[in-house]
């Protein structure tokens, strides 16, 4: 039996949306490529799960002053990432429950926007943290920037894990 399909082609803004993100991640990547060091395998992440500022120090001594201007440069490209990110999941979230009316469905999507604005704002308040912590590294504001990459992390992961609850909730659209 064949099915049709449940969901329109996908809109402009989200292909954009998509695009931008994609195009931005990988600028980040790239740039941190240049961050990866014996001190810091992951490059900025390793800095962002420091978590105290004597492992924090230890990073920034490994890239140096060039390595220091490339730190800068990626948390300050991630502010961009992070608005074009939150904005790309909030519109794929809308088009993913387009065909979802159920009043559970609709509860769940405002979960999942919740958790995706969420670790929006968890990401600015890290990148705020992790530019205090290039200049004069505490345990205070070190340990803050992991807790607040932790939560990105957790609710960017419960997010899309909530997209694919709804998506395989009912397999057809209520209405063919």
């Amino acid at each position: 039996m064949k099915h049709e399909r449940t969901l329109p082609p996908l809109p402009r803004p989200l292909k954009l949306g998509a695009l931008a993100t994609l195009a931005l991640f990988l600028a980040l990547f790239g740039i941190n490529q240049a961050l990866t060091t014996e001190a810091a395998p992951k490059g900025i992440v390793s800095l962002q799960l420091a978590a105290e500022a004597e492992r924090t120090l230890a990073i920034l001594a490994s890239w140096g002053e060039d390595g220091l201007l490339w730190a800068q440069t990626s948390i300050w490209l991630d502010f961009l990432f992070i608005v074009t990110f939150v904005v790309t999941l909030l519109l794929l979230t809308n088009f993913l429950l387009a065909d979802r009316p159920g009043v559970r469905e609709q509860k769940i999507g405002l979960w999942i926007r919740g958790a995706f604005i969420g670790a929006g704002l968890s990401d600015i308040s890290e990148n705020v943290l992790l530019l205090n912590n290039l200049t004069d590294p505490t345990d205070a504001i070190s340990i803050g920037a992991s807790v607040c990459a932790l939560v990105k992390f957790t609710c960017l992961i419960l997010g899309a894990a909530g997209l694919l609850v709804i998506r395989a909730e009912r397999r057809h659209p209520l209405h063919p």
